[in-house]
């Protein structure tokens, strides 16, 4: 995964609802940890159930993108399953036993609950929480990639604003065919090495 950072600008009240989704994100995941804690043998399909029922009795919570939800509940997820492979590994001392959050400072959207502009240079927010469209401005280019490898989008607040950050699919594997040739190197004092094909590089000593 690329994940490419762009600062966001937006209406005052525009950024409340980004504070008011990244609560909403701290509430479902705290909530899922609760839930792990109090009925033994909660399983990770268990907690993406468990957002289906916050968002029916919280009306806040049904507001933010089922997506979202389920992001939160993976976040609360990973944290169990950390504890659980430090128990395994029998890692002595403290081993993560998972514990609420009481500062958070991002959501995550999956797929859905957002849409790209054309031009790569807005973003729109598309759940109830009434974020609605941000501009992003940042060195990276998005038209290089398809909206497809785009497998996660995140809010994140800093104290210098709001930040998008999307999480990109992205094939970076490289197919090197070996070509059986054998280079041998001899590092000396004279110079900085020499290869077996008689290739010099001379060693330069810097004067203080």
């Amino acid at each position: 995964m690329l994940v490419f950072e762009f600062k966001a600008y937006g209406k005052s009240t525009q950024i409340i609802a980004v504070d008011d989704a990244i609560r909403t994100a701290k509430f479902i995941r705290n909530s899922c940890i609760r839930l792990w804690m109090d009925v033994k043998g909660t399983g990770k399909n268990d907690l993406q159930k468990y957002c289906a029922v916050l968002a029916a009795e919280f009306p806040f919570a049904n507001e933010l993108n089922s997506m979202a939800r389920q992001a939160s509940a993976e976040r609360a997820w990973s944290s169990i399953s950390r504890f659980y492979d430090n128990c395994k590994k029998s890692i002595s001392g403290k081993k993560g036993y998972p514990k609420f959050h009481s500062y958070c400072r991002s959501v995550e959207y999956k797929t859905s609950g957002w849409r790209l502009a054309d031009d790569r240079k807005s973003i729109n927010f598309t759940d109830k929480k009434g974020i609605g469209r941000l501009r992003i401005k940042g060195t990276r280019d998005l038209h290089f990639y398809q909206i497809n490898q785009i497998k996660r989008v995140r809010l994140v607040k800093r104290a210098d604003g709001v930040y998008v950050q999307f999480c990109i699919d992205v094939d970076r594997s490289e197919n090197i065919e070996p070509t059986g040739n054998t280079v041998g190197l001899d590092v000396g004092l004279k110079e900085y090495y020499t290869d077996s094909d008689g290739v010099m590089v001379e060693l330069v000593l810097s004067q203080q």
